[in-house]
Parts: C-alpha cells; sequence; structure tokens
C-alpha cells in the first residue's frame, strides 16, 4: 500500500514558532536568490508606484508592514490603508486572513511589541506562505518598510549545497524546530523525503542530503553523498 505523504500545511493548533519551523527555510532559501541578483545594490522604494528599483532591476510590490525602531513596535500594512492604500496591502490582507484562521495572533495583532530580527521572521513566514519570490527591508523616514516580491526576474538555485547550507544556516541562526525544518524544506522544494530514527533524507536528482538528529530533535551532522554536490 503507497504511503501518502503528508503536504507542509499550517495546522489548527500551531504556534508561530512551528509555521517558521515549517516555511522559513524555504524563505531564506529565495532570500539568498534575491542576492544573487542584486548583490550589494540597494533597493529603492516608490510607494506610489508601488515599486521596487535595484538600479536597472524593477520588481512591483506588496507592502507587508513596517517596524519602529524607536517604539520596538511592528504594525502590519493591512492596519494601515490611509498610509499605503489597499492596492498595496492585497497580500498583507490573505495574510491576516490565513491568521484568523488558525488563530495566529502574531498574524492578526495590529501591532506587535518587536525587534528588527522578529520582523525578519513575520517577513520570512509571510513570503513563503504567500508563495512570494523574497522580501525586502527599506529604511523610510524612521521607518523600516518590508514588502513582498513576485517576480520571474529572481532564478532559484537548486543545487545540493545550497540546500544543506541553506537548512545550516537557518537551524543555526533562528529558534525553531529542525527535524520540522527539515522535512518541510525538502518537501517545499519538490525533493523527495525519507526518514528514519534519528536521520533523515532529502533527495535531489542524483544526490542525497542526510540530517542526523538527537532525541530532541536537534542537528547532529549534515552531509551530501552523489555526483551532484556543487
Amino acid at each position: 500500500m503507497k504511503v501518502i505523504e503528508k503536504p507542509v500545511e499550517i495546522e489548527q493548533g500551531d504556534s508561530f514558532k512551528t509555521i517558521l519551523s515549517k516555511y522559513g527555510a524555504l524563505a531564506l532559501d529565495k532570500q539568498e536568490n534575491l542576492s544573487e541578483l542584486i548583490g550589494e545594490t540597494v533597493g529603492d522604494l516608490d510607494i506610489e508606484k508601488g515599486t521596487l528599483t535595484f538600479g536597472d532591476v524593477e520588481f512591483p510590490v506588496q507592502v507587508l508592514g513596517f517596524y519602529m525602531e524607536d517604539a520596538n513596535q511592528w504594525s502590519w500594512a493591512w492596519d494601515n490603508e490611509d498610509i499605503f492604500g489597499s492596492d498595496l496591502i492585497v497580500s498583507s490582507n490573505e495574510l491576516k486572513t490565513i491568521g484568523e484562521g488558525f488563530e495566529i495572533q502574531e498574524l492578526i495583532s495590529p501591532v506587535l511589541n518587536a525587534n528588527y530580527n522578529d520582523c525578519h521572521t513575520l517577513a520570512m513566514v509571510a513570503s513563503s506562505v504567500l508563495d512570494m519570490d523574497a522580501y525586502y527591508s527599506i529604511a523610510e523616514e524612521g521607518l523600516d518598510i518590508f514588502v513582498l516580491i513576485k517576480s520571474d526576474l529572481i532564478v532559484e538555485n537548486n543545487s545540493p549545497k545550497k540546500f544543506r547550507d541553506t537548512f545550516y544556516t537557518f537551524q543555526k541562526n533562528f529558534n525553531i524546530y529542525p527535524k520540522i525544518a527539515f522535512e518541510s524544506y525538502t518537501k517545499l522544494k519538490g525533493y523527495g523525503f525519507k526518514p528514519h530514527d534519528d536521520f533523515a533524507l532529502a533527495k535531489i536528482g542524483e544526490a542525497r542530503v542526510m540530517s542526523g538528529f538527537t532525541e530532541r530533535g536537534n542537528v547532529t551532522r549534515l552531509l551530501i553523498f552523489g555526483d551532484d554536490e556543487r
């Protein structure tokens, strides 16, 4: 009997930490794709046009929210239509609807006490859950405005090495559940996933990325096997 693999999705009762574990590695993967395209160029946001420009490269954007460092506060764009207009907060409203459906307080509270890193985790979740290609933060008149980008100009890098390195960085630098993160990242990338008692495999073409885990779910080793180690 064929086993039907469980898809990656938000479930009732998921904490924000669990949701970040499921979707954050893919978001980090997307951020690295954006960095490959724009390099060190600083973006220029035009709210009136709804565009973000990096030199000759221009993206249409959706505004997710903004951070006020002096107040240590994050505000969602869906609660600030008077600032951004309805057309630029469509995605923010979509995320709010998801938050309401699953009772995720971080997504439905208009204002959150937060630091700058917290804002990035919110944007990472939004980027993946809403199937965007990246997000970006721009400093504008005392605010850090976070926007979402959807563009075919951002090209995926699907090498096993990138997968391994991205997962390593994610589980090392964020407060997440590594076993959930590895399984979710693998499935969201469309790779084959095979769990074992104390390790799991991601099947990427002819290559295999193996992550070992302790009984508590922490990563013990992260290795690539196969011909595609580039």
